[in-house]
């Protein structure tokens, strides 16, 4: 049919001949390419020179006025600019700069940081006393130059702040005594705990270091200039600045204090957080949540018992806590194939 189709295209359009033949059009134009390039190996990958490219002598000429004395150390568009008000014209910058990397000639010629490649910290808690992350920032006083700094440490699974400290100073000096009043009143089981912090000379210090030794605590650090290895206390941060009665400087030391123990109060006792369905961090970090989640359901199954009409996809239920926490979570492997489609568990006794 093939053969047919291609003793017929000497004299008709090939198209109506392969529809009246019922080979498409495609199958036929590929495989007359497939018999060209077997009868003419080196003629059918042939790369084809485009029409305006410089040939290879006018590539030597540039290279040679490229690599002259006179040109050797300037950009290719000061040389084409020289060139053009002496009245010669060899090619555009651009076609200089392909020239040149065409021979390896074009790199970045000042010394280049190259920093290692370093593994993301994987931390997973699944309920709270598992893994602390803390972090410091700044507090603005009406003295430029001079702030407060806050040190805070969460719980990563219930997003409690489990203390505060506030100081003037910022050394590993301070975090040691700031960890050592939290160990002693939080009671840490010794080997049980995981203290995530960013890469400052605070979170790195040797004091700081030995406390955590003595005590059994796991220390974790983000990796260089990787801000976002430390979100969740990162995030915190931010929740506090936006604030309604954030002040923008705090005009004593005595001020900061009174203003950070109302917001920690109203933050782990009132905050409603989004990730947490909406519960406080003191709900879960104390154990409470099944319980308020079980109201919630007491209440949302009375109200579908009154109007059933109002609920077109059932009966309701309330968000459940997440299983797990985690920084830097390792990807899931994909669901099997004969799983991909089925439906939740929830959905299908419904």
């Amino acid at each position: 049919m093939i053969e047919f189709a291609a003793a017929a295209r000497q004299s008709l359009p090939t198209r109506p001949v392969c529809r009246a033949l019922g080979l498409p059009h495609a199958t036929f134009y590929r495989r007359i390419a497939t018999e060209q390039r077997a009868f003419h190996p080196q003629s059918a990958f042939q790369k084809r020179t485009h029409p305006r490219a410089l040939s290879p002598q006018e590539r030597d000429a540039v290279l040679a006025v490229l690599h002259s004395e006179r040109f050797v150390d300037m950009a290719p568009a000061a040389v084409c600019a020289i060139l053009l008000d002496e009245g010669r014209y060899l090619c555009s910058p651009r076609t200089m700069y392909r020239i040149l990397a065409s021979r390896g000639e074009v790199r970045e010629r000042r010394r280049q940081t190259v920093h290692p490649k370093r593994t993301p910290p994987e931390l997973v808690a699944t309920a709270p006393g598992q893994v602390w992350t803390w972090d410091i920032t700044h507090l603005r006083t009406p003295v430029k130059g001079v702030s407060i700094k806050l040190y805070v440490c969460m719980d990563l699974y219930s997003r409690y702040a489990v203390g505060w400290y506030l100081s003037l100073t910022e050394s590993a000096a301070e975090a040691r005594h700031f960890f050592e009043q939290l160990a002693r009143r939080e009671r840490i089981d010794t080997g049980h705990l995981i203290l995530h912090g960013d890469n400052g000379g605070p979170m790195r210090g040797q004091p700081l270091a030995d406390l955590l030794e003595s005590l059994g605590i796991e220390r974790s650090h983000s990796r260089p200039r990787t801000s976002n290895d430390n979100a969740f206390s990162e995030s915190q941060f931010k929740t506090m600045k936006y604030r309604p009665t954030y002040p923008v400087r705090f005009e004593s030391m005595g001020e900061a204090r009174e203003w950070c123990r109302a917001f920690f109060q109203w933050y782990n006792h009132e905050h409603r957080h989004e990730s947490l369905v909406m519960l406080t961090p003191a709900d879960v970090h104390r154990g409470q949540a099944d319980e308020r989640i079980a109201g919630r359901l007491e209440t949302l199954l009375a109200a579908f018992e009154q109007h059933r009409n109002r609920f077109v996809k059932g009966a309701p239920s309330p968000r459940q806590l997440p299983r797990e926490v985690a920084i830097n979570p390792s990807p899931k492997p994909p669901a099997p194939a004969d799983q991909a489609g089925a439906l939740p568990l929830e959905e299908v006794t419904k």
